[in-house]
C-alpha cells in the first residue's frame, strides 16, 4: 500500500521538475532574444577592451532608446556582409553550433564585435598626413586603439550610405573588418538591421568583471538604429 502511493508522488515531483526547467528555459529565451543575451569573445580583434575567451552581456534595447553613434561598440550578425549567408555546414551542425553558442561555450562564425567609425552621411579616409583616420575632415582621436598599433595600414575611402555602418577593431593589426571586404559586394558596409546590440558588461573571467562603457557622442548620430 505504501509504495503504491509513493509512486506516483515521485511520478509528480519529475513532473514539477521537468515543468520548472523548461519554464526556466523560455523565460531565459525570451530575455535573451528582446532583452539581454551572453556572447563570447572568440578572437582579439577587440583588445584591450574585450579580450578573446570573454564572455559579456548584450543588451538589446540601447539602441532602440538612443541611436547607434560614432565610436559605440556593436554586436551584429554579419550574415551577408562579413559572412556568407548559409554556413553549408548541414542543419545538424549549425543547430549544435547554435546550442553552444546559446550557453556562451563558444563563439560564432556569424556574429562580430566591432566598433562604429561610420555612421550614414560619413566620409571615412585613411589616413591623413598624421597617421589618423578622418571623418567628414575631422582626425579621429582614437584612445581605444591597441597599444602599439596605427589607426590603419591600409589606406581606404568611403562614403557610408544610409542604413549602413563603417566598422574597424580595436587591434587593428589582428582585426578583420570593413577593410577586408572593400572589394566585397557591398564595400564591408553593415546594414543596421543586422546589429544586435551593445556590450554593457564583462562577465567572465571574473578577474575582469567590469561594465563596458558607451564612448560620449563624438559627432552627429544615425537617424536610426537598433
Amino acid at each position: 500500500m505504501h509504495q503504491t502511493k509513493r509512486q506516483p508522488r515521485k511520478k509528480g515531483w519529475r513532473f514539477v521538475v521537468v515543468a520548472a526547467l523548461l519554464l526556466a528555459v523560455a523565460i531565459s529565451g525570451l530575455v535573451r532574444s528582446l532583452w539581454l543575451d551572453v556572447y563570447f569573445i572568440p578572437s582579439e580583434s577587440m583588445e584591450p577592451l574585450l579580450e578573446g575567451g570573454d564572455r559579456i552581456l548584450v543588451s538589446r534595447t540601447d539602441f532602440q532608446s538612443e541611436p547607434i553613434r560614432r565610436g559605440d561598440v556593436v554586436v551584429f550578425d554579419g550574415r551577408g556582409s562579413f559572412a556568407p549567408l548559409n554556413s553549408g555546414k548541414g542543419p545538424l551542425v549549425d543547430a549544435a553550433a547554435s546550442a553552444l553558442q546559446w550557453l556562451g561555450i563558444a563563439g560564432s562564425d556569424t556574429t562580430y564585435v566591432k566598433r562604429a567609425i561610420g555612421v550614414p552621411g560619413d566620409t571615412v579616409v585613411c589616413c591623413d598626413a598624421a597617421g589618423k583616420v578622418n571623418v567628414n575632415g575631422v582626425p579621429l582621436d582614437e584612445p581605444y586603439v591597441f597599444p602599439g598599433d596605427v589607426p590603419s595600414t591600409q589606406k581606404f575611402s568611403t562614403v557610408v550610405p544610409e542604413g549602413r555602418l563603417w566598422l574597424l577593431g580595436d587591434h587593428r593589426s589582428v582585426s578583420a573588418d570593413s577593410r577586408s571586404l572593400l572589394g566585397a559586394p557591398g564595400g564591408g558596409l553593415v546594414p543596421m538591421d543586422r546589429v544586435i546590440g551593445r556590450p554593457v558588461q564583462i562577465l567572465w573571467p571574473l578577474d575582469r568583471f567590469a561594465p563596458v562603457a558607451r564612448p560620449p557622442a563624438t559627432g552627429p548620430t544615425t537617424q536610426n538604429g537598433r
